[in-house]
């Protein structure tokens, strides 16, 4: 099923939560909706839900226009970060509920009920705990319940709000990959809110990186973070640094230094160069960035030191293998291997 937002707006007592969005989620695909507390993206997902309804604007499946339509005849699943589980009801009736709820007139029988809510719980690896409550199982377990209830009712389009928020790193980690297996093997519409960007580079086909009510950006994992196209974008998306640059004669300078960076079709002279730690090579070079180590700490396999660059008081931060030898007051020399130049303000 095919979703779309068309220049939707929406307000909260004439505050505006959502400004102008547009965006076409592709049948079968999972969209990660990803930005900070306040970006929209929530808001997005339940107007796609039809939890709320736009202040202008128009959302569609396929080709029908949903936008007055209510949560039951858009067909959606939705998987909250906090289960929504019945505590009272055992796992198997938790994913039974929304077919036994159904009118008599698309109720399945008893039988087909039981079978495919066992056919779920086999899917998502709970077989033999249909019998256990809620409160029996663990909060990685509850959540497979809670996907495994909205997938019951073979709904049109998938919505899940930050649906691993309340899990530790490694339960999250492991129901990540899990989940993005599950949408492999049922197809299904799959919108997925998140302020975790290695959730969300992890599991997406896209992403819809999103602030202050508007859409950033939209591309596949790679396409985000090798192109970010603005520098809210470059920031938010994996580790950043950036320094106040000029441009001159087509080349980036800074502190009256060439910094040996092409900066051709760039228009305009005062610019912010932005970079990843990971992506700097150490040069012996005049033409290089250069600065003085005024802290180091271990990040994994490597040492990401900060710098002091020039006598402004910028400071960038680099990774370096982890025995390299440089200390507090080292001066070290290096240059981006990829970057990205955004106009300054």
């Amino acid at each position: 099923m095919e979703v779309r937002a068309s220049n939707v707006r929406k307000e909260f007592d004439r505050f505006p939560a959502l400004h102008d969005v547009s965006l076409d989620i592709r049948s079968g695909e999972l969209i990660a909706l990803l930005g900070p507390s306040g970006s929209g993206k929530t808001t997005l997902l339940r107007l796609i839900a039809g939890l709320e309804m736009p202040t202008a604007g128009r959302i569609f499946f396929g080709d029908t226009d949903a936008s007055e339509k209510s949560v039951q005849e858009r067909n959606i699943g939705f998987v909250f970060q906090h289960y929504a589980l019945f505590r009272h009801m055992t796992i198997l009736e938790n994913v039974s509920f929304g077919l036994k709820v159904r009118p008599r007139s698309t109720r399945p029988p008893a039988a087909e009920i039981r079978r495919r809510a066992m056919e779920l719980l086999d899917l998502v690896q709970l077989s033999g705990l249909e019998k256990r409550y809620p409160n029996q199982l663990s909060g990685g377990q509850r959540q497979r319940v809670a996907l495994a209830r909205a997938l019951a009712i073979e709904p049109a389009v998938l919505l899940l709000d930050e649906p691993f928020g309340a899990l530790d790193a490694q339960v999250r980690r492991e129901l990540r990959k899990w989940l993005r297996e599950i949408h492999d093997r049922t197809g299904h519409t799959t919108v997925f809110v998140t302020h975790d960007q290695e959730e969300a580079l992890e599991l997406s086909d896209r992403l819809c990186v999103m602030s202050q009510g508007r859409i950033e950006q939209v591309g596949s994992p790679d396409e985000v973070y090798d192109h970010p196209s603005s520098p809210f974008v470059f920031g938010f998306i994996g580790e950043s640094s950036t320094l106040p640059v000029s441009v001159e004669n087509g080349e980036v300078w800074s502190a009256g230094r060439a910094l040996g960076l092409p900066a051709q079709g760039f228009s305009g002279d005062k610019a912010h160069l932005y970079f990843r730690p990971h992506d700097v090579d150490l040069v012996d070079a005049e033409a290089s960035l250069a600065g003085v180590v005024t802290a180091s700490r271990r990040v994994g396999g490597t040492r990401r030191v900060e710098l002091a660059i020039g006598g402004e008081g910028h400071k960038v931060e680099i990774d370096l293998p982890f025995d390299h030898p440089a200390g507090e007051k080292t001066r070290l020399a290096f240059r981006p291997r990829r970057w990205k130049l955004f106009p300054a303000d």
